[in-house]
């Protein structure tokens, strides 16, 4: 399902708090006039004199390193044509904030007012002292051939047009692996290509350097066949002009092997097909419609293969695959360029990886059993894990090999780690959370839909198809809160007060649950009243998968209801909250920050169990601290004693759980001082991931904190230990925030069904 995006949410999400999507964040610490002096004057005179002396020092000194410039002049952006460069600053920003996720490299964007291209590489050639590497991105063909040759002539740092360069390694590695697929040779496929632009000529020409014959390559415009005999063709479609005696895209076809589509629209059709030879490959990558829609095509042949730029159809060519590692590569060995030998590295890299068996975090992010190489896997998914630790290397390698690298890597195992770190190997994991919830939507019932944020989360969920949102309130009231915020929602609306059939219903099953302990009949039926009580019955009568509130109520009231009605998992004997905190430093889980006010040892114990499983549910291997304000018994008192006896106890449930405390937060973080004062802990070599407070004030208090002072963004909370997909907002959460919350309990619906199902079976 694609994205549908609204013209006020894409406004807002731009403007809304600081305008933009960047900032820059020191790297150092600046707290006192001692650090300012190091940072700027005198101290930073140091540096300079290093620098002057030695001009390669630059790298020790600077973050030149790790900065890129996405520069464009806004004359070829997106679908939007020549829009200037001040129209294209958003989508320069979107490229600078893709290369921070994805491979943990700064960015600044340049959008330059120049469109003659000698003047363009005069100024982009004068920001070298600046950058560690240059991304030309959205300028206009032929120009841009130009500009690139140029810049990469001149300049003695890595330059790369992603337009051009980024397709054509993904759709390489993508065309290897289904050629090789249907046991064709690429020296004897013929090639139709629908485009004649920067991507249609770049992807072409490295298509030639794996080994495609030129003669095989039929290339097409928006006049039909580029062929020789045409007059005035300008010199890179002459690169590629036929002397087959054929004008038309429909005659190109006819026995074509291949078909790549880097034009427009629905501009092939399925009779055209049917008429290329025996298992036709097709990557149609217009965007954000193909050439054909995928299910046309699919239903044309049996026999095809096929790739779009899409992320909801299978072999999905997305540039995002390519360009953050391929920069991280070049970078960490200093390259000055990034050359052919590099890009064909990335290439194999990328098709090699796709054969490589797929780790079961990459099939339960996409909900599916098991990932294999073939006909609907032929390059790796977006959300892999390993790609940072395979293209970049291979790149790096490839200019150490070229000659190109000026600082070369000795010691690939300590990169590996460094490349993970670099980005969070686990930064990912809210996405491949989404993703999983993608794939099998279930029914959330929304007990404070008569709240506009309530609303605009659920017209998320649907757009994205993550989830099924039921809307519980005031039908008049809904409507008009969907009017008023111009939203498009069709979603079940239920008003709990005037379904009669159901409240009488739900209130008789709510006495057989609580007659012998207090409630009566009228009393059931006047809570059923209550929302909040009537979205727990859905889910208990199976009426709806998960619930979702809070966003207007004490936590405490919120969960009530929930926990008389639908009650704790089997073997459960109280309920625990769990946020995960991402920061800089990586991804921690905390338990209990919202439950369980002064928790027993044996109360300990079990937030415990329940907070690991939780990690584990987001395919975290736990690595528990129960912390406290001593040191394994440096101090005594209530909090040590029960902090250590609870320890005492899960080691005897489970030997083979990683856990240690009592411990004090900042020990159970810093491995060298556990080295240094207590290498006898169990964390002392990775440290801890998951943090177990001894009270609810601590863990309450805590994440607060790092939230508001600390910077760190929160998930959660994230309810533990029910027996049915339960999850409660905190007050005041974002439509961000919401949309979190529901896409895990949408996956914790379809855990809870594969559950109920091997029961059954």
């Amino acid at each position: 399902m694609s994205i549908k995006i609204r013209k006020q949410d894409a406004l807002n999400y731009h403007m809304q708090g600081q305008p933009g999507k960047i900032e820059v964040v020191p790297t150092k610490v600046l707290s006192s006039q001692l650090d300012l002096a190091l940072a700027y004057s005198p101290g930073v005179a140091e540096p300079c004199k290093e620098i002057a002396a030695n001009k390669d020092d630059v790298y020790k000194y600077t973050a030149k390193g790790n900065l890129v410039a996405v520069i464009t002049n806004g004359t070829a952006v997106l679908g939007l044509g020549d829009i200037g460069p001040e129209a294209s600053k958003p989508v320069m920003e979107g490229k600078a904030v893709l290369f921070k996720k994805y491979a943990g490299i700064d960015s600044f964007d340049l959008e330059i007012d120049e469109k003659d291209p000698d003047a363009f590489i005069k100024i982009v050639k004068s920001l070298e002292p600046t950058f560690g590497g240059i991304n030309l991105e959205d300028i206009k063909a032929p120009e841009c051939f130009k500009i690139e040759t140029a810049l990469r002539g001149m300049m003695q740092i890595p330059i790369m047009h992603d337009d051009q360069h980024g397709t054509a390694i993904i759709s390489s590695a993508a065309l290897l692996n289904a050629l090789e697929l249907v046991g064709k040779k690429i020296e004897d496929a013929v090639l139709v290509l629908n485009g004649a632009g920067a991507a249609a000529v770049s992807c072409t020409r490295l298509y030639v350097a794996l080994g495609l014959r030129k003669e095989n390559v039929i290339m097409c415009d928006s006049k039909g066949v580029i062929r020789k005999d045409r007059p005035n063709l300008d010199g890179t479609k002459a690169e590629f002009a036929t002397t087959r005696d054929i004008t038309t895209l429909q005659e190109a076809l006819k026995g074509a092997d291949v078909f790549v589509g880097l034009s427009v629209a629905d501009i092939l059709k399925s009779e055209d097909i049917k008429t290329m030879a025996k298992d036709p490959i097709i990557f149609a990558l217009a965007n954000p419609n193909p050439e054909i829609a995928y299910d046309i095509a699919m239903k044309s042949r049996p026999d095809l293969i096929m790739g779009t730029g899409r992320s909801d159809h299978p072999n999905q060519v997305n540039n995002v695959l390519g360009f953050p590692y391929i920069f991280r590569g070049a970078l960490d060995v200093r390259a000055t360029e990034i050359n052919e030998a590099m890009k064909l590295a990335a290439v194999y890299a990328l098709a090699s990886l796709a054969k490589e068996p797929v780790p079961d975090i990459v099939n339960k992010a996409y909900n599916i059993e098991k990932l294999n190489f073939g006909r609907f896997y032929l390059i790796p998914k977006p959300l892999d894990p390993r790609l940072i630790t395979t293209i970049s290397p291979a790149v790096a390698k490839a200019a150490m090999a070229s000659g190109v690298a000026k600082n070369p890597i000795t010691d690939w195992g300590a990169y590996h780690v460094e490349l993970q770190k670099r980005i969070g190997i686990d930064q990912k994991f809210m996405n491949r959370i989404i993703d999983r919830a993608k794939q099998n939507p279930k029914r959330v019932v929304f007990a404070e839909a008569t709240h506009h944020k309530i609303l605009k989360a659920a017209q998320v969920l649907v757009d994205e198809g993550i989830a099924q949102p039921i809307l519980l309130g005031d039908p008049k009231e809904i409507k008009a809160l969907i009017e008023e915020h111009k939203l498009e929602l069709d979603c079940p609306i239920i008003y709990p007060r005037k379904d009669k059939e159901r409240l009488e219903q739900y209130a008789q099953k709510l006495y057989e649950k609580r007659q012998r302990k207090g409630l009566t009949y009228r009393d059931c039926l006047k809570q059923m009243r209550d929302r909040n009580y009537f979205a727990a019955m859905m889910v208990e009568m199976g009426e709806a998968d998960a619930l979702v509130s809070g966003l207007t109520k004490d936590y405490p009231k919120t969960i009530l209801p929930s926990l008389q009605i639908i009650g704790t998992a089997p073997n459960v004997k109280r309920v625990a909250g769990m946020y995960i905190v991402m920061t800089k430093k990586g991804n921690y889980f905390f338990g209990d920050c919202t439950v369980n006010v002064n928790p027993t040892a044996e109360d300990l114990t079990e937030i415990i169990k329940l907070t690991a499983n939780g990690a584990k549910f987001f395919d975290v291997e736990p690595r528990v601290a129960v912390l406290s304000y001593s040191n394994f018994g440096s101090s005594k008192g209530e909090i040590p004693d029960k902090v250590r006896d609870a320890v005492r106890m899960v080691k005897e449930i489970n030997p083979n759980l990683v856990i240690d405390g009592d411990i004090q937060a900042n020990v159970a973080l810093n491995t060298e001082l556990q080295q240094e004062m207590y290498p006898f802990s169990k964390l002392a070599k990775d440290g801890a991931n998951t943090l177990i407070f001894p009270n609810l004030a601590a863990g309450n208090i805590a994440y607060k904190l790092l939230m508001e002072i600390g910077g760190a963004e929160t998930i959660g909370p994230i309810l533990l230990g029910m027996k049915k997909p339960v999850h409660v907002l905190q007050l005041g959460s974002s439509i961000r925030e919401i949309v979190n919350i529901a896409a895990i309990a949408v996956v914790d619906a379809q855990v809870h069904e594969d559950a109920a199902k091997q029961v059954a079976s």
